[in-house]
């Protein structure tokens, strides 16, 4: 059973979303694959910034992908990608204090565990400092980002604790990975 932010066919956790295999079974929000939209999105809510800073913490598995597509996804947008790297408290405190000196008016937050977690510290910056930011979860909107795009995290995990809940009872974990392709399956 899983529960994650991440691609979990890429993960080689599944062998394919719609027919997963095995005994695994889980939930996904993909918080990192949103990237370019997350971006797109964003620009066109600031259309004059064009120096934007990307929050990632390094200990996340899908860094490199992140970075990778937001970076592909700024050049057609006329922007320019500063990166910036924390996976702890001070260390966010650390990234939050060179956003400015490195010229970026704007902060991406990448959809990792820890930025959700603190998702009031960067929230009072940002309004605090007047930096619009986008965010992964609507968590870290309420507590004052400028927007989010991505996955309702709740009902992805309710999903999963629904899986687990089928599995203790019996149910084998392929057998309801997807519940679209379960219906497409009973309707043939």
């Amino acid at each position: 059973m899983f529960g994650l932010g991440s691609d979990p066919v890429r993960d080689g956790l599944v062998a394919s979303l719609n027919r997963p295999g095995g005994n695994v079974t889980g939930a996904t929000f993909f918080s990192n694959l949103l990237s370019a939209k997350r971006l797109d999105l964003f620009r066109r809510l600031i259309p004059k910034d064009n120096i934007v800073a990307l929050l990632l913490n390094p200990k996340n598995a899908n860094v490199e992908l992140e970075k990778h597509q937001t970076q592909e996804a700024a050049g057609p947008l006329n922007l320019q990608i500063v990166l910036l790297h924390a996976g702890n408290e001070d260390e966010i405190n650390e990234a939050l204090g060179s956003l400015r000196q490195l010229g970026a008016t704007a902060l991406i937050v990448s959809g990792d565990a820890i930025f959700n977690d603190r998702r009031a510290q960067i929230a009072e910056f940002a309004m605090r400092y007047r930096i619009p930011t986008s965010c992964a979860f609507r968590d870290e909107a309420v507590a004052g980002c400028l927007m989010s795009y991505g996955a309702n995290v709740s009902v992805t995990f309710r999903q999963a604790g629904d899986y687990v809940g089928r599995i203790l009872k019996g149910g084998k974990p392929c057998r309801f990975a997807c519940p679209a392709t379960d219906q497409i399956r009973a309707s043939h």
